[in-house]
């Protein structure tokens, strides 16, 4: 049996965040369903050697013929998202959860005289509100404990509550502290209820009204100095903090709403819809959209709202998308029509329904990135595009290797290149390099400088002394093969980031270096237009097409790549040079950043100004002043 499983993803497509997972065979039905803190270290353990894996799991991996992941916020997400699904496709391999493990809940005994919370892992309770599941027991037992401090309710087990009534005393429970109930002599079975009914009210919604209340009442108590109520009032608000504090992001069970998280670029736009029934997301759906037109994210939702609903399948009463349209009010109009009811769209900005709609965007934007890698790792589509792009800039050869250049800085300051190597359309990580540049006037002349250094690897082909040592030494030949070695390969395209002064630039970079025979154009991100040098007019390629899907993701690559050399250029800078300064250690070289935001802004700074920064002094500031300027 081979140990490779033609269905396993690459590593680097499974994101770290935590999530649940679903295992289906060749018919789509759902084999298995798991959680955890981390998917990527969660689901490399399946797709260890076969030989060893336990044997139902490597059944279960075998009988498989895909995997997929839902990223969620917490980890009580995943838990409530992985008990919905385990309930909704009971798949064949979970049966470990349904044999002697459930979830706890927190039940609020609401048919009972006098209601009781309690832990229980059961949902058959007559009349009773449950709350949760929660991830651990002790999770519920911490949450009743708060809740008890804000709301007193009874606790105690019925036989116990039966006999305190009968007989008049309070049970062990109310005896010791543990129980608030009407058996306590206390409160009455009437007042009792109304506790109950806020216990239940603020479990249900977590609204922080009954917080601010409160807080009302302990000032107006503080005021008349009323100071037993005050404090009172104080534990409860506390304790009721404490208890938003420490619950996950859950909506309420009379919440039907549907959300749409939408991540997209210039091409293409991802869709998450997190579908949820009774305050739980019920089902995921995700599709892509490619943008043929450069649309607004409304017109985008427009289509979405289109394709997401139709009469069999009509929307719910609510609908939270990231922004709405600017015809929102004819969208809602026209869904009401689907649904037979009033439609409300709404774009959430803060509170339960923004984090959720945050986490279906965290969803989206990261399907979009696994659709643009398994795109351009499609063997199909790569020749397409590489024919497509020799088509477009008029070359005499499809470019099998090509090179983009990106320009980085902070504020004029740690400028840096990067130069990104894209061969048969795949990125070449091994021969990615960076530059630093000392001085700059701006982007141009740092794209020059950068494609100047490059080029100096390059013999011009025509060259009579190509293969000749220099000076006629061998051991010089030997030094400047070497130095060659960096930058082994010729390429047929460079690639700018930018428009005409980009690649003016960069065409002049190549005049100077005697360097003919390569291919050179810019891409300009605000329309995705490709120029050439020499040209009035740039070269508009299809919306949709491969190519220019290939030239974006070497443009977007070589970004991020200056960027992370950017960034650990300003990493470095505080750590070599504050470093040596006696006396300025880290603590203290984390309070001048926060003050200065850089290195280099530090290095401008009068000595006075270094000196009136919190734990640095005068003397310490004239050393720091005089190492800077050494």
């Amino acid at each position: 049996m081979s140990d490779a499983l033609s269905y396993r993803p690459k590593t680097g497509e499974i994101p770290t965040s935590p999530g649940v997972y679903r295992f289906r065979d060749a018919s789509g039905r759902v084999l298995y369903v798991g959680k955890a803190k981390n998917l990527r270290a969660r689901l490399s353990n399946y797709f260890a050697p076969l030989s060893s894996l336990h044997e139902r799991t490597r059944r279960m991996v075998t009988t498989a013929t895909g995997v997929e992941w839902t990223v969620v916020g917490t980890e009580v997400e995943a838990l409530q998202l992985e008990w919905t699904w385990i309930n909704e496709f009971d798949p064949p391999f979970n049966v470990q959860f349904k044999d002697d493990k459930s979830y706890p809940y927190l039940a609020v005994t609401l048919a009972d005289e006098a209601p009781r919370a309690l832990v229980t892992r059961t949902t058959g309770i007559r009349g009773a509100r449950y709350f949760g599941p929660y991830p651990k027991v002790w999770a519920v037992y911490e949450t009743i404990e708060l809740m008890l401090k804000a709301f007193p309710i009874r606790t105690c087990n019925n036989a116990n509550y039966k006999r305190a009534m009968q007989s008049g005393k309070p049970c062990f429970a109310g005896q010791i502290g543990r129980c608030f109930g009407p058996c306590s002599g206390t409160v009455s079975v009437e007042e009792h209820r109304t506790r109950v009914d806020e216990f239940v009210s603020f479990m249900g919604s977590q609204d922080k009204k009954l917080i601010n209340r409160l807080t009302a009442e302990m000032k107006v108590a503080a005021g008349a100095q009323d100071y037993e109520l005050a404090a009172k009032r104080r534990d409860q608000v506390m304790a009721l903090n404490a208890v938003l504090e420490k619950s996950a992001v859950v909506l309420r069970d009379s919440v039907d709403i549907d959300l749409f998280g939408i991540d997209e670029d210039e091409l293409a736009a991802a869709v998450q819809l997190f579908i949820v029934r009774g305050g739980r997301i019920r089902g995921v759906r995700g599709w892509m959209v490619d943008k043929e037109l450069d649309v607004t994210t409304g017109e985008l939702i427009d289509s979405i709202m289109q394709t997401a609903y139709s009469a069999d399948s009509p929307p719910p009463r609510e609908i939270v998308v990231p922004q709405l349209p600017d015809d929102a009010e004819a969208l809602a109009t026209l869904l009401a029509g689907l649904a037979n009811r009033k439609v409300r769209l709404v774009a959430a900005q803060r509170g339960e329904k923004a984090a959720l709609l945050a986490t279906a965007t965290q969803n989206a934007r990261h399907a979009l990135m696994l659709y643009k890698t398994r795109r351009s790792s499609d063997f199909v589509a790569r020749s397409k595009a590489l024919e497509d792009i020799q088509e477009a800039l008029g070359m005499a050869e499809a470019p099998l290797r090509m090179e983009c250049y990106d320009v980085s800085h902070l504020s004029g300051t740690n400028i840096v290149a990067s130069m990104v190597v894209f061969e048969d359309g795949l990125p070449r990580k091994d021969e990615y390099r960076r530059f630093t540049i000392p001085e700059s006037t701006d982007d141009t002349d740092s794209i020059y400088r950068t494609l100047s250094r490059r080029l100096a690897y390059l013999v011009p082909v025509d060259d009579p002394a190509r293969d000749d040592p220099p000076g006629g030494d061998p051991a010089l030949a030997e030094s400047a093969e070497q130095k060659r070695k960096k930058f082994r390969y010729r390429p047929n395209l460079l690639i700018v980031d930018g428009g005409q002064p980009q690649v003016a630039a960069a065409a002049r970079a190549l005049a100077d270096a005697g360097i003919t025979g390569i291919a050179l154009c810019g891409i300009a991100k605000r329309l995705e237009e490709i120029w050439l040098p020499d040209s009035d007019y740039p070269v508009i390629l299809p919306r949709n097409s491969d190519a220019l899907f290939l030239i974006q993701r070497i443009r977007d690559e070589a970004h991020r790549f200056a960027i992370a050399h950017q960034r650990s250029r300003r990493k470095r800078d505080i750590s070599t040079v504050l470093a040596e300064i006696p006396g300025l250690g880290p603590a203290r070289v984390k309070v001048l950043l926060a003050h200065f935001g850089s290195v280099a802004r530090l290095k401008e700074a009068p000595e006075e100004a270094i000196g009136d920064v919190r734990g640095i002094g005068p003397t310490l500031a004239g050393a720091i002043h005089q190492h800077l300027r050494a």
